[in-house]
């Protein structure tokens, strides 16, 4: 039998979330919610291994395609683990999950209070103790080269216009919901186009 190339294994997984699998936060048997899942780029090595996964997304074709993506892969899985719905109403119990996955999904909230509502709407799903792992566009880097728009929406570089953190509303954030960093915050910036953020949170226990 032919051995899995990397990408059959692992999919076009976010290599800082891959990071995280390698340095032994996400083991086997932890239920894994991905809150703005997309098409599921970063789900393939976690259905490969028989993680229980879930997800949300808002956009109804990009559910139907990680539905599709589960039953090559892992077809027992229900279906229903993949709902349509935005990360802010996700239909999810509490503390249902020991990793809460969001990858460039909160960088498009339209002002603040939509983008506390989506982390509060990812955090609750997380049980204490779980790991949050978030990427998301920043000014952390380019404080200089970003065109403020309202509030925090700033126009980007690349031309794209996004929602914007940096690292003193992170930090005042995560004191906020109860989390404690599990690493340093860690910002790659993209040359005259954008910084993309990494901030890892364990939720404190009860």
């Amino acid at each position: 039998m032919p051995v899995p190339t990397l990408q059959e294994q692992f999919g076009p997984i976010d290599i800082y979330l891959f990071d995280q699998l390698l340095k032994g936060r996400i083991t086997p048997g932890m239920r894994i919610l991905d809150a703005g899942c997309g098409s599921g780029r970063n789900l393939v090595y976690f259905l490969r291994q028989g993680y229980e996964v879930c997800g949300a997304d808002r956009d109804a074709a990009a559910v139907e395609s990680v539905r599709s993506l589960a039953h090559r892969i892992a077809p027992d899985l229900p279906a229903s683990n993949f709902r349509v719905e935005s990360v802010e109403r996700m239909s999810f119990d509490d503390a249902c999950a020991d990793v809460v996955v969001s990858s460039a999904v909160l960088h498009f909230a339209d002002d603040d209070a939509q983008f506390e509502s989506m982390v509060r709407g990812s955090w609750r799903v997380l049980k204490p103790g779980g790991l949050f792992f978030c990427r998301l566009a920043s000014t952390i880097g380019m404080e200089r080269q970003v065109q403020p728009v309202r509030g925090r929406r700033f126009r980007l570089p690349d031309g794209s216009e996004r929602y914007l953190v940096d690292a003193e509303l992170l930090d005042s954030l995560a004191e906020r919901l109860g989390g404690e960093p599990a690493e340093p915050l860690k910002t790659t910036v993209v040359q005259n186009q954008r910084a993309m953020t990494t901030w890892v949170l364990r939720k404190k226990q009860l």
